[in-house]
């Protein structure tokens, strides 16, 4: 996520789904906004004038269509700016996203799709999800380019991102980015458990990739890294965290009326009458 944000600009579009919020801060959503975003409230969604992003989308795979309709509209104005997503692999599994890759590709439109494959979709394996080999081969079949990066080395999702944006900028078109990751630990808190579809000798196997790790060790090398640094770093990260908690928690809390203010530009009719009272028993 961070290695494919660096590689941006703060003019170009960013569309995410809801895993997406680190790409947003960086682009310029305050902290405190992502978590009220997070709780549902409606102030989560005011974006910052001039930071361009979306809300996260909910729907899985809906921004791959959406990304490709801004590009085209950045491409039509003339723009130097591209749209960048991202889905999981699961993701692709969805119509959405075929839908969008073709749509992008017959209009060579400048957006770049990431899809970061952390080889399952909850407990479902990528190879019992797809006969492909791999999630960037897909990109053949839409006219567009396709590459296969390590997702877990921050530069090499970097390099891979920037020749991407520099593509999309010269009219060359749109490139999926299959990015090789792992999900460490359940798909959630609800219930799954991830020994029953994965051994502990695999998790073993990526935790030596561990991107935190990789990173770390490479800036060390290069005398760019130290233990005090770190904790410097890791002890403002806590302090940031609190205050945006602290800032979001003291907003006020949001309203049944409140959502049915913020839905629409106009209120329609039996919205308010459900306010007046006429449904309420």
């Amino acid at each position: 996520m961070v290695g494919t944000h660096y590689a941006l600009e703060n003019k170009d579009w960013i569309l995410p789904g809801y895993r997406d919020l680190p790409q947003l801060l960086f682009h310029g959503v305050p902290l405190s906004q992502l978590f009220l975003w997070s709780k549902g409230h409606f102030k989560g969604g005011q974006i910052p004038d001039g930071v361009h992003v979306t809300t996260p989308q909910i729907i899985i795979g809906a921004q791959i269509i959406q990304a490709a309709g801004v590009a085209l509209g950045l491409k039509k104005k003339g723009r130097k700016q591209v749209a960048i997503t991202y889905t999981g692999d699961g993701g692709t599994s969805q119509g959405d996203f075929y839908e969008g890759l073709n749509f992008a590709g017959v209009f060579q439109a400048p957006v770049i799709f990431v899809v970061q494959n952390n080889q399952f979709a909850i407990s479902t394996p990528v190879e019992k999800q797809s006969a492909a080999q791999s999630i960037a081969q897909k990109s053949v079949a839409a006219g567009i380019e396709g590459v296969q990066v390590d997702g877990m080395d921050i530069l090499a999702t970097y390099i891979v991102t920037k020749e991407a944006r520099e593509r999309a900028l010269t009219g060359k078109g749109p490139t999926l980015i299959e990015a090789i990751n792992y999900r460490y630990g359940p798909h959630s808190t609800s219930g799954d458990d991830p020994t029953k579809y994965r051994t502990e000798q695999l998790d073993q196997k990526w935790m030596r990739k561990d991107p935190l790790k990789r990173f770390r060790l490479f800036l060390e090398r290069q005398g760019l890294w130290t233990n005090t640094k770190e904790l410097e770093v890791v002890d403002k990260a806590k302090e940031d965290v609190q205050a945006a908690i602290k800032k979001a928690e003291a907003e006020k809390k949001q309203t049944v009326e409140d959502l049915m203010e913020h839905m629409f530009e106009k209120r329609p009719t039996h919205l308010n009458e459900q306010l007046k009272g006429k449904f309420y028993s």
